[in-house]
């Protein structure tokens, strides 16, 4: 969310904005929305006064003269009350269209309306050449009987995934290395329910937007996230937090749920695309300077990408464009993992930077050298998501005879061997 002061003073860059994005808000509208509120408000405040001073008044007043003191406080009151009763509703009015204006892109973002305007800024890793017909994920999970695919929609439904065996373990303890390696970069680990209510989605952005993604829990008024993010964003919601307490860095771990609407067709066959899967989050709360989440924005993206450097897979960096980044985003950077079986590489973490876009809906503040309140910067990436992950880890180090051989830096993880 953007201030109205920042709005009125920056109108072009937020009117670049909305069309860089193509969010659908008449910036117009919102604005004489405003200022029909702080008009009703101003008048509301002068009929106080002049109650106030009518109250004043009335002790001193003959007889005669307080009827029609009585007369004027009365016709006051009602008008106050009729702008209060009005106020209530355009005031929720302009909220919701002030929650719908994106936040200010990077200029260095590519403009464009989707995916297809995204940039590869580079590339690290050798894409395997096999010297035999590589499997897909899916043969060889089948091969080795490391799930019961098949089975699990049977119980649950598409989009499901059921492990077993040695891929069972593996899974478990890569959640858990990554989660030590994020904490060894001096982050928090923290875990977080998937379950929020309504007002942590809107904390975090993806609501009003994006309801359809989410899983609703009516009966609790509640809803399932699709990552740790959403909590994490509302946890520190109303403090004011000390400055020398920034940055607070959380590395989040929770189960997530997302309903995929509108992807159908898209990725069905095995686990690139589930409903239901595992990540370990990075969250960082600093202090209002773009220099300052700038270098974390960095440091997170090195991060994740040291994860994906010790288990050998090769990926690209992403600069995402305006209208592929999201809502309230300023920088968005993914990171594709190669899949062998698809011949290109797949989204596997996406680093964002929102300045104080979340910090404003979600009201996290904090109070700087100066003694001066301000709202923070956020920003967040994945640091790993399973089972997507496994699709590059199994692809990528497969061998002819249908075994998967263990990267180095996780053979610890399974006793030490070289093989899953």
């Amino acid at each position: 969310m953007l201030g109205m002061d920042f709005i009125k003073s920056n109108r072009a860059d937020v009117e670049r904005a909305i069309r860089d994005k193509g969010v659908d808000v008449d910036l117009d509208a919102l604005l004489a929305l405003d200022a029909e509120v702080r008009g009703a408000k101003g008048e509301i405040e002068a009929l106080r006064a002049s109650r106030n001073a009518i109250s004043a008044r009335f002790k001193d007043a003959s007889p005669d003269e307080r009827a029609a003191l009585g007369a004027e406080a009365k016709a006051a009151g009602a008008r106050a009350g009729e702008l209060e009763g009005a106020l209530a509703g355009k005031e929720d009015e302009l909220r919701g269209l002030l929650m719908k204006l994106p936040g200010i892109p990077w200029e260095g973002a590519p403009v464009g309306p989707n995916e297809d305007s995204n940039v590869v800024i580079r590339t690290e890793g050798a894409v395997p050449a096999f010297d035999f017909e590589p499997l897909d994920h899916v043969a060889l999970i089948e091969k080795n009987d490391w799930a019961d695919l098949s089975r699990i929609v049977q119980v649950s439904g598409s989009r499901t995934y059921c492990l077993k065996g040695r891929l069972a373990l593996l899974e478990t303890k890569l959640m858990g290395w990554a989660l030590e390696r994020i904490a060894a970069a001096d982050f928090t680990p923290i875990t977080v329910p998937a379950i929020a209510r309504e007002q942590a989605f809107l904390n975090q952005g993806q609501f009003p937007g994006h309801v359809e993604e989410t899983y609703a829990l009516p009966n609790d008024d509640a809803y399932l996230a699709g990552t740790a993010e959403v909590a994490l964003t509302s946890l520190h919601s109303g403090e004011i937090v000390e400055g020398a307490k920034l940055p607070i860095l959380y590395a989040g771990y929770s189960p997530c749920f997302r309903r995929e609407a509108g992807s159908a067709g898209k990725d069905v066959r095995g686990l690139l695309r589930v409903h239901q899967f595992l990540k370990v989050e990075q969250w960082v709360m600093c202090e209002a300077d773009p220099a300052v989440s700038a270098q974390w924005h960095a440091r997170l993206l090195a991060l994740a990408e040291s994860l994906l450097t010790a288990m050998e897979i090769p990926y690209q960096v992403i600069e995402t464009s305006t209208g592929d980044m999201g809502l309230g985003k300023y920088r968005m950077n993914d990171i594709e993992s190669w899949v062998p079986s698809l011949g290109k590489f797949r989204e596997t973490h996406s680093c964002s930077t929102l300045h104080d876009w979340q910090a404003r809906r979600a009201n996290l503040r904090y109070r700087d050298a100066d003694g001066k309140v301000r709202f923070a910067h956020t920003l967040n990436n994945t640091a790993l998501a399973s089972p997507r992950i496994l699709v590059p880890l199994l692809e990528n180090h497969q061998t002819a005879d249908g075994r998967v051989r263990l990267p180095a830096a996780i053979r610890d993880l399974m006793g030490g061997d070289e093989y899953l």
